[in-house]
This record gives C-alpha cells, sequence and structure tokens, in this order.
C-alpha cells in the first residue's frame, strides 16, 4: 500500500513538473520569434509578441514610486503622479521598439554575430513565476529581467525588471 501510494505521488510530482517544462517550453518559441524580431528590426513581428499596455503600466507605476520616493513637495509629487500616464505613454511610444531591445538581447548573448539559440536553449533560461508567466534570467540564479505572459496563445512580453536592467545595461 504503501509503495502505491509513493508512486502516485511521484507521478503527481513529475506530471506537474513537466507542466512547468511545457510553459517554458511553449514560451521559447515566442521568445525566440520575438529575439528574431528584434534582430531583424521587424515592426509587426515585434508587436505581436509585445504587450504594449502592461509595459507603459509599468512605466506609470515606475514614475509614480520614483515621485513618491523622492523628496520634492506634496505639490510636485502630485503633478508627477499626474503626468504619470501621458508621459509614460509617450516613453512607450519612444522605448517600446525592436532597437531599444537589443540592449537585452545583447546582454543574454544574442548579438548581430551570433545565430540566435533554439528553443531548448531559451527554455532553459525561462523560469515559471506565476501562473501563465515566465521570466528570462541569465544563469540559473540571474535576476529575472524580463517577464513574458501567456495570452491567447502567444507568450507576450509584459514585463521587466527596471532595478536589474539598470545594474546591468549601465556596465
Amino acid at each position: 500500500m504503501r509503495i502505491r501510494t509513493l508512486l502516485t505521488l511521484t507521478l503527481a510530482a513529475a506530471s506537474l513538473s513537466a507542466c512547468a517544462t511545457v510553459d517554458r517550453y511553449d514560451a521559447a518559441g515566442d521568445v525566440h520569434a520575438l529575439l528574431i524580431a528584434i534582430r531583424d528590426n521587424d515592426h509587426a513581428a515585434f508587436d505581436a509578441r509585445v504587450d504594449r499596455q502592461a509595459l507603459k503600466y509599468q512605466i506609470e507605476s515606475q514614475m509614480v514610486r520614483e515621485a513618491r520616493r523622492s523628496n520634492a513637495g506634496g505639490g510636485w509629487q502630485a503633478a508627477v503622479a499626474a503626468l504619470a500616464g501621458p508621459a509614460a505613454d509617450l516613453a512607450g511610444a519612444a522605448l517600446i521598439q525592436p532597437e531599444t531591445f537589443r540592449a537585452a538581447a545583447n546582454y543574454y548573448g544574442y548579438t548581430p554575430d551570433r545565430p540566435i539559440p533554439g528553443r531548448v536553449a531559451i527554455a532553459s533560461t525561462l523560469h515559471p513565476v506565476g501562473d501563465g508567466q515566465v521570466c528570462a534570467s541569465k544563469g540559473k540564479n540571474g535576476p529575472c529581467l524580463l517577464t513574458f505572459t501567456q495570452e491567447g496563445g502567444t507568450w507576450r512580453l509584459s514585463g521587466f525588471d527596471a532595478q536589474a536592467v539598470n545594474l546591468h545595461f549601465k556596465r
């Protein structure tokens, strides 16, 4: 009886870990397509794999957080908070472009002089971070710089770690 219970628990654990592997492998296909779009400066393919609204919201939230942390008076903080939405729209339009993300691709080693790795290699850099989300990190214990969310069968870039980006891209 104990062996049967142990076997059942082992099979259940294996099937749960297989789901995470399937998500990573599935997401890797769209991440690969995003990297190709970035390399080729293909705006249509890039836009199909980027959640602009989520990225703009993240930019807006970061602006509001920085305003709250600043030593500026309450009036200035309120003004920055009020202008964060329109400023995020402008920043998003200017920054959420294939050209901008080349720096991230280069950080991960996807430089123009090297071929973009296949799905299996990309899947090894993806880690589940929530239901329907994976993040890309450099190395097993590296920071999650980019987050991808599954929407309608496509994995789309939906977030980034601004602090990790600042730490790594300023060098």
